[in-house]
């Protein structure tokens, strides 16, 4: 082939080489964002309105009257994969959490699918309750369906950022769970499919806003922060040097105490021999 040939077939693969991915992203533009903007301090909207698993109409308000603190989930129950993991990982935390279902926590899974019914709920929570030996909570894990405008109010609320594909026919959303205080205000935020019951533990402790718990389990809560950057809770160094401080300070008053009884009862015994 002649070079005069040659050069403008270079120059033709050039060019295609540039306009063939541009025609790609306009054809197939980029997914839209999934993430959960944390509202930490905020509160839910306890006035949004929702179908429970038995098909009563209730509020939010209705499931804050206890004064215990709630772990929200935001999913949908036709998910096929990540909604399934995330209500696993929590199910299998549950069974093995310390705390007592509707005296020390709740947990409320909301439906983010609006075409979902009664029925999904339903059958949805017997898997869970059934399929993971969670007896002791079925009164106290509510899966609630309702319409767009209560799921979007709840989600907003949260930050919780999720969108409906088409193309897929799915819900793409983040994975995370939504600690609640007794007042409905976000505490804190669990991300992943996998919730370490110490984690659970704790995060429900720290909503109670001391409201839950014995005094060890808010002695042990003391010594522990939540690491944002590890998302788990982390032994807190300097609070146990002041706990061991405060403790070491009890053991000398008390050491001391007792050497002045005894002093004081050797110099009562001495004062009578003189006598």
């Amino acid at each position: 082939m002649k070079r005069s040939r040659i050069f403008p077939l270079i120059i033709f693969f050039i060019i295609s080489s540039f306009v063939y991915p541009q025609t790609l992203k306009t054809e197939f533009p980029a997914e839209k964002q999934i993430d959960v903007i944390e509202n930490l301090g905020k509160y839910v909207p306890l006035d949004a309105e929702f179908i429970d698993e038995d098909g009563k109409v209730v509020k939010l308000a209705s499931f804050f009257e206890s004064e215990i603190p709630t772990a929200l989930t935001l999913n949908y129950f036709e998910c096929p994969m990540l909604c399934t993991l995330v209500l696993n990982g929590l199910a299998e935390s549950l069974k093995n959490l310390t705390l007592n279902a509707g005296e020390d926590f709740q947990v409320i899974t909301i439906d983010i699918n609006p075409n979902e019914k009664t029925l999904f709920a339903n059958q949805k929570k017997k898997n869970y309750v059934n399929g993971f030996g969670l007896q002791n909570i079925k009164d106290d894990w509510h899966f609630l369906t309702g319409d767009q405008v209560n799921i979007k109010k709840v989600a907003d609320s949260i930050g919780y950022i999720y969108y409906y594909d088409n193309q897929r026919d799915e819900y793409m959303h983040p994975a995370a769970i939504t600690l609640l205080s007794p007042e409905g205000k976000i505490s804190r935020y669990l991300y992943g499919i996998e919730y370490p019951t110490k984690d659970l533990k704790l995060g429900l402790l720290e909503a109670s806003e001391g409201k839950i718990g014995s005094t060890l389990d808010k002695i042990i809560l003391y010594c522990y922060h939540y690491d944002p950057y590890k998302n788990t809770y982390t032994i807190f160094a300097t609070n146990i040097m002041r706990l061991g401080g405060i403790f070491t300070i009890i053991f000398l008053g008390i050491m001391l105490v007792g050497y002045w009884k005894k002093d004081k009862n050797l110099f009562d015994k001495g004062n009578l021999n003189v006598r």
